[in-house]
């Protein structure tokens, strides 16, 4: 007799393919508003199903799992940072975590660089003369930028993301360095024509461009801290389209302000939704909403990943994207 489908609740509206698919496979309770769970709407959830599929805005702390009825087995990721789960706490109770690692990296490499250019750039000075009508024709010193073309490039993480920027920055002839926590393999760092710095200061005080590719962890928090920030250059910049925790946000706001640093490109945030204000006024700071990997098709190649990691975990097989101790 074949065993029932599994329980699945997912947190937050997914592509409609994703969607489509989970209901064919599963006993799944898909979300009707795009809007994330209350937190009485994730301890139902976590009491009642046998897989979880949460997202970046879920927190899913010990509190929360502690609520977690027997029969909760998995909780599978929709996205490849994992910092919003107790993954120790989840392991303790027999579940397991997996995410959706690899399939953002083109997409938010492609971001980085959009960001670094319509900072360097002042491309949205631009857009804003001409959405107000303000632009009365072609001038000589009008909204002049700066080139990237023979700039440094300081790259903080040279993981997936790090190094597909890095392939991005060679092709528009910008000089990569990069400090990581442990140095390249000789023959990927010729390929990819990189610099490595054993330290963050040295390297940081000689960028033009400094772009953060980090994850979230006790110790890359405010890795970019005041101190840190004044030592780069005033005439660089810092994209950042990885963990907002990794940049002391007030430092780097009164920097801007200051004009201590040229200008920012910003993608996420220290405290998620909640932005220092003062960020919004300055006119050399680019902020995006967390686009890094909005696109559809890397959207639906999370959806799919998450699907084969329920699939693996149903067949009785450990979920190929498992969160394991080495990843903490």
């Amino acid at each position: 007799m074949p065993k029932p489908p599994l329980s699945v609740v997912v947190t937050r509206r997914l592509p409609e393919p994703v969607e489509r698919r989970l209901g064919e496979l599963f006993d799944v309770r898909l979300r009707d508003s795009d809007v994330p769970m209350t937190r009485e709407e994730l301890a139902d959830a976590v009491k009642t199903a046998d897989v979880l599929v949460p997202t970046i805005t879920d927190t899913i702390d010990a509190s929360l799992i502690g609520q977690a009825g027997d029969q909760l087995k998995l909780i599978a990721n929709y996205g490849a940072g994992f910092d919003h789960i107790d993954v120790a706490t989840a392991r303790q109770r027999g579940i397991l975590v997996s995410n959706t690692p690899g399939v953002l990296t083109e997409d938010t490499a492609d971001m980085t660089m959009a960001l670094m250019l319509a900072v360097t750039r002042r491309i949205p000075e631009g857009l804003s003369v001409m959405q107000k009508d303000e632009w009365t024709g072609w001038a000589p010193t009008s909204l002049l930028g700066g080139r990237i073309t023979g700039r440094r490039l300081g790259i903080l993480g040279m993981g997936r993301i790090g190094q597909a920027v890095a392939r991005r920055a060679s092709a528009f002839g910008m000089q990569v360095h990069y400090h990581n926590r442990r140095r390249l393999r000789t023959e990927t760092e010729a390929d990819l024509a990189a610099t490595w710095w054993d330290s963050l200061d040295q390297m940081v005080a000689r960028m033009d461009v400094i772009s953060v590719h980090c994850p979230s962890t006790p110790s890359t928090f405010h890795l970019m801290n005041a101190r840190r920030l004044k030592l780069m250059k005033p005439g660089a910049v810092i994209v950042n389209t990885s963990r907002g925790e990794v940049i002391d946000e007030n430092a780097l706001t009164r920097m801007l302000r200051a004009g201590e640093i040229s200008g920012a490109g910003l993608d996420v945030y220290e405290h998620g939704t909640d932005i220092n204000p003062r960020l919004r006024d300055l006119p050399n700071v680019v902020l995006l909403p967390h686009m890094g990997s909005a696109t559809l098709e890397s959207r639906v190649e999370m959806g799919e990943k998450v699907i084969i990691n329920i699939k693996t975990f149903n067949d009785g097989h450990r979920p190929p994207d498992q969160v394991v101790p080495a990843m903490l």
